[in-house]
């Protein structure tokens, strides 16, 4: 160990992470230590590291962090998770914010201040690429002057920002490629709850627990959209059709309009969602290279309605895992799932979700039975495919 250079010495520290570990680790030599101040790019601070962070009051805390980031030069990535602290004076998180500026590419912070400051004035803009903000305020944004060149992954939780802000903001990001917004409270001057966000370098973007009248995405480069327990009256989504990914999870939303997003999809995944079928039918139609297809607890508007297998295999042929929950008393499972086999010779894995009540009539174990025996002899025929069956 002795024979290591002190640069590689600051790497094995970085790679430790969390503060109390470095520290310790930087007590074994003059060497060690010398890395820590001189040659430390990444620190952590977080409770899941060091439970005894619980213990501290809130101003023993401000004075570890204080100590521990001041005796650093050139931090590249700082994390500071400290959610669970009722609040930490403003004076302090603008020092470690202003000492770190200049170096700074990564910065994960998780911590309330009173009074709030203004994170996006105080973090370094210039060589910043990953911004994680959560519990925090963000207001009046200046595109003129706050200007992210080299952010590429902005993540906002529990954040209380304007829809104009957060437009602002992703407009003052032009590398922009990673985007997830958990649990804003969005600030409205307008009755209708509208947000309209446009990005060109967007490739991936993450939208939970939100509710909004009206949410409108262009992003051109879109590759992957992931919507979690929103409620939305619209949603649309205007692109030039690089999405690839698209997840739904208990989502309420009235319109669902991706428009030409759809041609290049491969996964598609809809759970615990109310759809129309003929609808969302036509709006993934043209994704002629779909390889997923996941439709799980999917209620249709129109009791009518039922996901029609033989139309699913005629649109995608590509598909090599389809996931549906069905009732097996439909007839027409059985014939759709031949003619799915037949014309999608790509498809690897099957699953077939049933429920089962506790007491079980003659007639339904009958239906379980013969449903069964169906499959059996249909599967021998297709043995390259994987068949599984679940059953509540």
């Amino acid at each position: 160990m002795e024979s290591l250079p002190v640069e590689v010495v600051g790497n094995i520290l970085s790679c430790l992470g969390a503060a109390r570990d470095v520290v310790i680790a930087s007590a074994t030599c003059r060497k060690w230590h010398e890395a820590w101040r001189n040659h430390l790019h990444t620190l952590t601070f977080n409770p899941n590291d060091w439970p005894l962070y619980h213990e501290y009051s809130t101003s023993r805390l401000e004075i570890i962090i204080t100590q521990t980031i001041f005796q650093t030069k050139g931090l590249q990535c700082l994390s500071i998770i400290m959610d669970d602290v009722d609040e930490f004076s403003a004076a302090p998180v603008i020092a470690w914010l202003m000492y770190t500026r200049e170096t700074i590419r990564q910065l994960h912070y998780n911590v309330r201040t009173q009074p709030n400051i203004n994170m996006l004035e105080k973090c370094g803009r210039q060589k910043l690429e990953v911004l994680a903000l959560a519990h925090n305020t963000i207001t009046g944004v200046e595109p003129s002057y706050q200007k992210f060149p080299s952010l590429k992954s902005l993540s906002l939780s529990y954040v209380s920002i304007s829809a104009l802000d957060l437009s602002l903001l992703l407009n003052a990001c032009p590398k922009i490629e990673y985007l997830i917004l958990i649990s804003l409270d969005i600030v409205m001057s307008d009755p209708q709850a509208t947000m309209d966000l446009s990005s060109h370098s967007l490739k991936d973007v993450y939208v939970e627990a939100i509710s909004l009248d009206k949410f409108i995405l262009e992003a051109d480069s879109l590759e992957k959209l992931h919507l979690k327990d929103c409620t939305l009256e619209v949603f649309e989504l205007v692109g030039k059709g690089m999405l690839r990914f698209l997840k739904i999870d208990d989502v309420s939303v009235i319109h669902l309009d991706i428009g030409e997003s759809a041609e290049n999809l491969e996964i598609v995944d809809v759970s615990n969602f109310t759809i129309m079928w003929a609808k969302f039918l036509h709006m993934i139609s043209r994704s002629s290279k779909l390889k997923k297809l996941r439709l799980w607890g999917v209620v249709f508007d129109d009791e009518e309605e039922f996901v029609d297998v033989e139309t699913i295999s005629s649109c995608f042929p590509l598909l090599s895992h389809l996931s549906l929950n069905y009732d097996l008393r439909e007839a027409a499972l059985q014939y759709g799932l031949q003619g799915l086999l037949e014309r999608c010779p790509h498809l690897k894995k099957l699953v077939i979700h049933g429920v089962v009540s506790e007491t079980k009539t003659h007639e339904e174990c009958h239906t379980l039975a013969n449903f069964t025996s169906a499959i059996v002899r249909l599967m021998r025929k297709y043995l390259h495919v994987e068949v599984q069956f679940e059953y509540e």
